[in-house]
C-alpha cells in the first residue's frame, strides 16, 4: 500500500512570505495576498501595478492647460484672509499703518512687503464689500479655467502689479490700499480669455468701463493700482490664453517670472531715484 503526498505548499505572496495564495496579479502575475489586492477592471492587480498605472494615466487638463477644480478654494481663502485681514484692521491699533503702501517707507526703510501687505486691507465696509463681491463673481469661473497655480499666479501679480505703478506715480507720502489691483487685473484677464473661451465679453467690458469711469471720477480711488493691475492681468490672461501647447507651460512661467522681475526692476529704479531726490 502506498503513502500519499502530502499537498504542495501553495505558491507565497510576493510581499508577505509568510502568506499562501493562489492569486496573482494579472499585470506582472506576482502572487499576491488579500492584503496585496487591488480591484481591476479585469481581475486583481498588485499594489505596484495599481500605482504604476496611475502615474501612466494623463491627467485632465482644461482648455488653458490647468487642472480643473471642483470647488474654487482659493477663491473661497482670499476672500477669508481679506475678511480676517479687515477685523484685524478695526480690533489693532496700527495695523493699517504698518501695512499699507508708503512709498516713503518703502524706499526710506526698504519696508517692501507693503507692496502686497496693502492688498489685504480696506478702507471701510463699502471697499471691501465692493472688492469681496467682485472677487466672488469673477474668481471662481477664473479658477476653473486656470487651475489652482495659474490663479494664484495671477492674483498675487496683478496685485504687485497694481502696488508697483502706485508706488511709481504716486507721491511719496500718499497711503494706498486695497485690493482693487488684484480684482482689476481678474477683469483684465477674463477681458483677454473671453475670445479664446468663446464666451460673450460685453458684460465684462462694461465692467471695466463702468469700474474705471467711477475710478476717475471719484477723488481719493488710486487709478495707478487699477490700471496697474489692469494691464497686468490682460497681459497675463493673454499669454494663458495664446500660450502654444507644446511649450504652454515652459511660457506661462518665464512669461509671469520676467513680469516679476520687471516689477522688481522697476521698484529699484523708483527706490534708488527717490533716495538720491532726497540726498
Amino acid at each position: 500500500m502506498s503513502t500519499p503526498s502530502a499537498p504542495a505548499a501553495p505558491p507565497s505572496c510576493y510581499r508577505h512570505p509568510d502568506r499562501g495564495t493562489y492569486v496573482s496579479c494579472t499585470r506582472c502575475q506576482r502572487y499576491i495576498c488579500p492584503d496585496c489586492m487591488r480591484s481591476a477592471a479585469v481581475g486583481h492587480q498588485c499594489v505596484e501595478c495599481v500605482d504604476e498605472g496611475a502615474r501612466s494615466v494623463q491627467q485632465p487638463r482644461t482648455a488653458l492647460g490647468g487642472r480643473p477644480v471642483d470647488k474654487p478654494i482659493v477663491t473661497y481663502v482670499l476672500i477669508a484672509a481679506n475678511v480676517v485681514m479687515f477685523v484685524l484692521q478695526m480690533a489693532v491699533p496700527g495695523l493699517q499703518r504698518g501695512l499699507f503702501l508708503w512709498p516713503a517707507g518703502i524706499a526710506a526703510y526698504d519696508e517692501f512687503y507693503r507692496l502686497l501687505t496693502s492688498a489685504f486691507l480696506h478702507d471701510g465696509p463699502t471697499h471691501i464689500l465692493f472688492n469681496m463681491w467682485a472677487l466672488w463673481i469673477i474668481g471662481p469661473a477664473l479658477e476653473r479655467w486656470l487651475g489652482r497655480g495659474r490663479f494664484v499666479a495671477l492674483y498675487f501679480l496683478s496685485a504687485l502689479g497694481g502696488s508697483v505703478l502706485v508706488y511709481l506715480l504716486t507721491p511719496i507720502n500718499v497711503p494706498t490700499l486695497g485690493a482693487s489691483g488684484a480684482i482689476f487685473g481678474l477683469f483684465g484677464a477674463t477681458l483677454a480669455l473671453s475670445r479664446k473661451l468663446n464666451f460673450d465679453m460685453r458684460w465684462i467690458a462694461g465692467l471695466i468701463v463702468i469700474n474705471l469711469v467711477i475710478t476717475f471720477v471719484v477723488p481719493s480711488i488710486s487709478w495707478q493700482g487699477h490700471v496697474g493691475g489692469l494691464l497686468t492681468g490682460a497681459a497675463m490672461g493673454g499669454v494663458y490664453a495664446y500660450a502654444p501647447r507644446a511649450n504652454r507651460m515652459l511660457i506661462q512661467t518665464g512669461f509671469s517670472l520676467a513680469l516679476l522681475a520687471v516689477f522688481v526692476a522697476l521698484v529699484w529704479w523708483r527706490t534708488t531715484s527717490l533716495l538720491a531726490g532726497a540726498g
